[in-house]
């Protein structure tokens, strides 16, 4: 398998989730929660898959960037068949549609979307909540390709293995790719940055905590044991580790 890592930049993030680009003239300035936003595109033989979808970040000639990399890796957008969503965070799937003179439109048109149903009936009862962008929300779900998932655990394919973790959001599910030997896991914002792993601490800002801790510190054990490659969305300076 081959992993892209799509850095959309390193971003400060307010109370009320609003995402500043932190540069080398304001990464000490601004105030809020410092993170990378950093979605992975997945290639084997059988599919190009995407993990998440970032925030739709365009650079100042207005070129998202996430099609700047998909250039640079003579990649199409609509090469993309899989869109596995881990949960229903602004800034984990804003870029799924873009808004065109024609209005919005799938982002990844021939891709399948997954992602849990539980998950966007926790964000509907959440209006309000600034970590959801419901205008975007609402026109993502109309889309036709959408997979709503309501099971615990499973196989999407025989590469492809997800399991509802929680922690993060109730119902924030996370994945496992595995071909030839090789597996890329993703934890989302379960397992966001390499420091997580140093600091096993019960997190806030997490619907579950105490669970997300737990959780990490069972992967790192089983990434250890089965050398798995994890993906990292929110490191400021890594995209994986390699155990």
């Amino acid at each position: 398998m081959k992993i892209v890592p799509i850095k959309e930049g390193n971003f400060s993030a307010s109370k009320t989730k609003d995402f500043t680009l932190l540069t080398e003239e304001n990464f000490d300035v601004v105030k809020g929660i410092k993170m990378s936003i950093q979605p992975f595109l997945i290639i084997t033989e059988n599919d190009f898959i995407l993990l998440d979808t970032g925030i739709g970040w365009k650079n100042e000639t207005g070129k998202t960037v996430i099609s700047e990399i998909f250039e640079r890796e003579n990649i199409t957008r609509h090469q993309v068949t899989k869109v596995l969503l881990s949960h229903l965070h602004k800034d984990h799937i804003d870029g799924i549609i873009t808004n065109t003179e024609n209005g919005y439109e799938a982002t990844f048109p021939n891709a399948e979307i997954y992602i849990q149903k539980r998950e966007l009936d926790f964000a509907m009862q959440n209006k309000g909540n600034h970590s959801f962008d419901f205008d975007i929300l609402e026109k993502f779900i109309q889309l036709p390709n959408i997979v709503w998932m309501n099971d615990n655990h499973g196989q999407i394919n025989e590469e492809i293995s997800f399991e509802v973790a929680g922690g993060h959001t109730p119902f924030m599910q996370v994945f496992w790719i595995r071909e030839n030997g090789e597996t890329a896991f993703y934890g989302a914002d379960d397992l966001p940055q390499e420091s997580y792993l140093k600091y096993h601490v019960a997190y806030k800002s997490d619907f579950d905590g105490k669970k997300a801790s737990e959780l990490r510190q069972k992967w790192e054990k089983e990434a250890i044991e089965n050398h798995w490659k994890v993906l990292l969305y929110h490191d400021l300076d890594k995209a994986i580790v390699e155990f």
